[in-house]
This record gives structure tokens, sequence and C-alpha cells, in this order.
């Protein structure tokens, strides 16, 4: 596999990743009782981005990780995925 594939898969795995760790802890400004003047009662007080951005590196390293251990000792094949979904009959 070459490192612009791996590259790219982890750059999906990423985003994918950070759009699961988006909603956590956010709570929004109805909650807290402090709404701006001008601004939608939903949008969060403290986004946290920094944070959300290393757990999502962390997390998406380790996914990746496991999913390119799984690549690379045949541990899963297509072949499996393939008959797990129901495309090959075993």
């Amino acid at each position: 596999m070459s490192w612009t594939t791996i590259a790219a898969i982890y750059f999906i795995v990423w985003w994918l990743v950070l759009f699961a760790v988006l909603p956590w802890g956010v709570s929004s400004q109805y909650e807290a009782g402090e709404i701006a003047p001008g601004t939608d009662p939903g949008a969060p007080v403290l986004h946290g981005l920094k944070a959300k951005l290393a757990w999502t590196t962390v997390v998406s390293g380790v996914l990746f990780g496991l999913f390119y251990w799984a690549f690379v000792t045949r541990t899963v094949t297509l072949e499996d995925l393939a008959t797990l979904w129901g495309l090959l009959k075993s």
C-alpha cells in the first residue's frame, strides 16, 4: 500500500472521528442561561475545539492503527467483508 493511500485513508478516518467527537461536552447558551444578544440560543458556550482536535487525532490514530494491522496481517480480508455483507455465499 502506498503512502498516499495510507494518508488518504487516515484523512477519511480522522474526519469521521472528528464529526463523532464534535458534540462531546457541548452545552448551548440556552442550557447555560447566558444568551448573548444577536446569537442563536443553540450556539455553544465553550466549544473546546483544541481538546477535540487532540482527541480526534489520538482516537483516529488508534483506529487507523488497528485497521492497518488487520490489513497487513490479513486478519480481515476483502473476501471476509464481502461474506459478512452477504455479497458472497460461504
